[in-house]
C-alpha cells in the first residue's frame, strides 16, 4: 500500500529539502521504492540537492497541464534503483498548481510506488497547502529557536484543518517531529531550545533530532543526500529517524542526558520563590 508523507514547516531555512533527500534516499536504501517531489514551484531547489538538476527536462507542472506525460518527467537516482525524484519548474508560479492536478499525478504515482515524499514550500501559501492536502502522514521540521517552533505549530493547526482527511473526517494525518540544526553546546548556555522544551511546546512524537553537522552543507554543495555519508551524525541521525518511520524502535542520540525543559525550569523556580 501506498503512503504519502509531507515534509513542511513554517519557517523557511529549517531543512525541509535536505530532510526530504535524506528520509527519500534512506527510504529507498531499505528497499522499498520511493519517489520525492518538488513542491516549491518558482525556486526549486531539490533537484540540486538530489544532484540531478542537468537532467530536469519536463517537471511537475508539465505534467498536471497534459505537457508531459510521468514517464517522461521522473528522474531516476544514479546511486540508488529504488529513489526517483520528481522535480518543480523554475518557470511557472505557484498558483500552477491545482487540487485536481496534485491529486492525479499523485494516484498514478501510487501505482508505482511505496513511498510519495512531498518537499512542500516554508509557510502556508498555496504550494505548501498543496504539498499537505493529500498527505497520510507528516514529518514537521523545526529549528531549536523560539520563532521556528511558533510557525511549526501554526503548521500543525493547518494539518488538522485543511486537508482532505480533516475535510472527510477520517483518521488524523500521523504527525512527525523532527529537530534540525541542534547543537548541545548551545542548549547548555541557553542560546537554544532542548529538545524538552520544543516537546512540551509541540506535543509531536520525536522522530529524530538532527545535530547541526558540516556535512550537511558539504552533501547539499555535492548534489549528496545527506544520509549517504554513513560516517557523518547528521547522515547517522537521518538513519535512525528512516528506521523509526518504518515503525522500529531506535535510542535517540545525539541529544545529551535529559534536562529539565525551560519552560519546566521556569515553573520551578517561580514555584521556590512562592515558597520562599
Amino acid at each position: 500500500m501506498s503512503e504519502i508523507i509531507v515534509v513542511t514547516s513554517g519557517k523557511g531555512g529549517v531543512g525541509k529539502t535536505t530532510t526530504s533527500a535524506a528520509i527519500a534516499a534512506g527510504l529507498a536504501k531499505q528497499g522499498h521504492k520511493t519517489v520525492v517531489i518538488d513542491f516549491d514551484v518558482g525556486l526549486r531547489n531539490l533537484d540540486i540537492v538530489m544532484g540531478c538538476e542537468r537532467r530536469v527536462v519536463y517537471d511537475f507542472v508539465n505534467i498536471i497541464h497534459g505537457e508531459a506525460a510521468l514517464s517522461q518527467t521522473l528522474i531516476k537516482d544514479k546511486r540508488e534503483p529504488n529513489l526517483f525524484i520528481l522535480p518543480a519548474s523554475q518557470t511557472r508560479d505557484k498558483e500552477a498548481l491545482t487540487l485536481d492536478g496534485v491529486g492525479r499525478v499523485l494516484e498514478e504515482l501510487k501505482q508505482q510506488f511505496s513511498y510519495i515524499i512531498c518537499d512542500s514550500p516554508a509557510g502556508i501559501e498555496t504550494g505548501a497547502l498543496m504539498a499537505m492536502y493529500y498527505a497520510d502522514r507528516a514529518i514537521v521540521v523545526t529549528n531549536p529557536e523560539v520563532s521556528s517552533v511558533r510557525d511549526s505549530d501554526r503548521i500543525l493547526g493547518i494539518l488538522a484543518s485543511k486537508t482532505r482527511r480533516a475535510e472527510q473526517g477520517e483518521t488524523p494525518i500521523s504527525e512527525h517531529l523532527l529537530l534540525t540544526r541542534y547543537s548541545l553546546e548551545r542548549v547548555a548556555t541557553g542560546e537554544m531550545l532542548s529538545v524538552q522544551d520544543v516537546q512540551e511546546i509541540l506535543a509531536v512524537p520525536l522522530l529524530g533530532v538532527i545535530p547541526e553537522s558540516k556535512a550537511v552543507l558539504r552533501a547539499s554543495n555535492t548534489g549528496t543526500p545527506v544520509i549517504f555519508d554513513e560516517t557523518s551524525d547528521a547522515g547517522q541521525a537521518y538513519s535512525d529517524a528512516v528506521e523509526r518511520l518504518l515503525g522500529k524502535d531506535k535510542p535517540h542520540r545525539f541529544i545529551g542526558e535529559k534536562k529539565k525543559g525551560l519552560f519546566r525550569r521556569l515553573f520551578d523556580r517561580s514555584k521556590e520563590e512562592q515558597l520562599a
